[in-house]
């Protein structure tokens, strides 16, 4: 979670209070703040301005500076109310070229006009573009951000991807005028390495860079790394051009709300923002940015008040929702629905969940009573019931002699498909949008990629290698609304000289039988009951003619289901995973005996 350094004096003079360290921190308590660390006394020595350093909630965007910190805790105070944010008319506009769809395609922008800095309100403002960019902006990847003096360069302005050595400019506090290779370059270097070096993996590898100009064709910036030393902001800047570019769209629109919302109260004209004219020749589209636009969300008093174990009206929990900068008030359609009102600055909200958070917060959690709704619930933990059968499948494969592994959920596509000889119909898997490596590409839709990985990494190991896990995985469905579900699954792998499958069959009948679920020889019967037995199945993964799924009978008349497979490994699913001996697996839906 980040932690935002500001002057203690500032602060409660913000707050129009000078408070004790135990009431400060009990009220960020309250809030859901932690006073991380007063300087107070270091500072004394030091003939140094205290400061506190607060613990932010990493999705708190809004509270990353001083100004958030003290607009939210005066309004859950009672001292001031949500600001109306507004936006004049657009006087310039911003040029997406089609170019910037190789590197960085999205961009948006603004200007904070007749703005006035003091030393620690410019402070702020670059120390907020600090934190934007280590936090939401994922060190610059998704989203980068520029700020420019609009009075020493003119609109309309043009994001474009050009090659590296086909402009230059001087970048910020340095003399010299480069190219984009050479400041790639000078980045790269030892001493600039822990500085803008940590940035430049972004663009380096691209045949183009990202730059944004002016209607002169004046360097404004090269983003993600640094802006022109022509366009530097000083506390004497007046105008301020925001830009801003990025791998996501939505991250870009929320990092611009934060900027404008919390510096605009600098400005002559209060919360008021000149927005630019964003036009993308990718697509032709045309739109007005910042986008001051209010969401809404209904949401249930019965839920708020049954997850809270309060019995509040919907005036009541309208004002405690108030304090946390929300605007609700009770639906036309429906008298257990409120209307609730989101601002810009909480893009944090994304669920009726988030709302009843807050309503517990401007409630206060610690007026919960104790004789309440929830005083008579038991709250004595117990285990879920597929954690509680995956247990059973543990201790059950533990007597047997066979050893727990864990790897991780996520895999290579090929790791999940081609190196198991299978075809990815592309309705089960789900895919990373920006997976780390290439190594981490897909979420598993079975656990034997893992269990394989595991194997060759402890190869050396004497063999018979007997492993098991019991683990989730992952499949798509559009009907849900995550998109996607969780299955628990139980899986084994016998590795050796020999295939050994009937050890692994052996392993599959006692976990049956630890769920007293017998075999049935004669699964055709009218009178066969509950259990279980296998059919020869064709599976790629399985050595042809040595692969079967296992099927299961809940109870007599019973339609019997595929619950699993099991079977002697292909060589060359072995020899994908380098492992140069035979194998026999077997995996079943653990939620079967729920």
């Amino acid at each position: 979670m980040p932690t935002v350094s500001v002057y203690k004096k500032d602060l409660f003079d913000l707050l129009g209070k000078q408070y004790e360290d135990q009431e400060f921190d009990d009220l960020c308590f309250d809030f859901g703040l932690e006073v991380d660390e007063d300087t107070t006394e270091e500072a004394l020595k030091a003939g140094t301005e205290p400061e506190l350093k607060i613990e932010i909630g990493a999705n708190r965007y809004d509270l990353l500076c001083i100004e958030g910190i003290a607009q939210s805790l005066n309004e859950y105070l009672g001292n001031s109310t949500t600001p109306e944010y507004k936006l004049t008319k657009p006087t310039t506009k911003l040029v997406i070229d089609k170019s910037t769809e190789q590197i960085r395609p999205y961009a948006a922008a603004a200007i904070l006009r007749n703005i006035n800095f003091d030393a620690k309100s410019y402070e702020s403002f670059i120390a907020l573009q600090d934190k934007l960019h280590s936090n939401i902006c994922r060190n610059r990847s998704l989203v980068a951000m520029g700020t420019h003096d609009l009075d020493s360069i003119s609109g309309p302005f043009h994001y474009k991807a050009l090659p590296k050595n086909e402009f230059e400019f001087i970048p910020l506090n340095q003399s010299k005028k480069m190219t984009g290779q050479q400041i790639v370059d000078f980045y790269n270097t030892p001493e600039q390495k822990n500085n803008l070096g940590r940035f430049t993996h972004i663009i380096q590898d691209s045949p183009v860079y990202p730059v944004i100009l002016d209607s002169k064709d004046t360097v404004c910036s090269l983003p993600p790394l640094i802006n022109s030393e022509h366009s530097k902001i000083s506390v004497d800047t007046k105008n301020v051009f925001i830009e801003i570019t990025a791998t996501d769209r939505t991250k870009a629109e929320i990092v611009l709300n934060q900027l404008v919302a919390m510096f605009s109260r600098y400005c002559d004209d209060k919360f008021t923002v000149e927005p630019v004219e964003v036009v993308s020749e990718h697509n032709g589209e045309s739109r007005i940015t910042p986008n001051f636009a209010l969401r809404y969300m209904p949401v249930s008093k019965r839920y708020i008040n049954s997850a809270l174990g309060l019995s509040l009206s919907s005036e009541e929990i309208a004002k405690y929702l108030e304090k946390m900068s929300l605007k609700a008030k009770p639906s036309s359609s429906d008298e257990d629905l409120l209307d609730v009102t989101i601002p810009i600055t909480r893009p944090d909200v994304l669920h009726p969940c988030d709302i009843m958070e807050d309503a517990g917060i401007g409630y206060g959690f610690n007026n919960v009573p104790k004789d309440g709704e929830l005083s008579n619930s038991s709250f004595v933990g117990t285990p879920l019931p597929i954690n509680k059968v995956s247990d059973f499948y543990r201790i059950a494969c533990s007597q047997a002699g066979w050893a727990e592994v864990m790897p991780l959920t996520l895999c290579s596509h090929d790791e999940n498909f081609k190196f198991l000889r299978q075809e990815d119909d592309l309705t089960k898997v789900v895919k990373l949008a920006n997976p780390k490596t290439s190594e981490y590409q897909v979420v598993r839709t079975t656990l034997l990629p893992g269990i394989l990985k595991t194997v060759k990494e402890n190869k050396k190991h004497s063999l018979p290698i007997k492993v098991f896990e019991s683990g989730d995985v992952v499949f798509k469905n559009d009907k849900l609304e995550r998109k996607a579900y969780n299955e628990r699954h139980w899986a084994a792998i016998y590795v050796g000289k020999s295939s050994g499958f009937e050890i692994i069959q052996g392993l599959l009948a006692k976990i049956m039988q630890t769920f007293r679920t017998p075999w049935i020889a004669d699964f055709g019967a009218a009178s066969s009951g509950r259990g279980y037995w296998i059919e020869e199945d064709a599976n790629n993964t399985y050595f042809p003619g040595r692969g079967a799924r296992v099927m299961f009978r809940a109870k007599e008349g019973a339609s019997p289901i595929n619950v699993g497979s099991l079977g002697a490994l292909h060589p060359e699913v072995m020899m994908n995973f380098e492992i140069p001996y035979a194998g026999s697996y077997v995996e079943l839906n653990a939620e079967t005996f729920l």
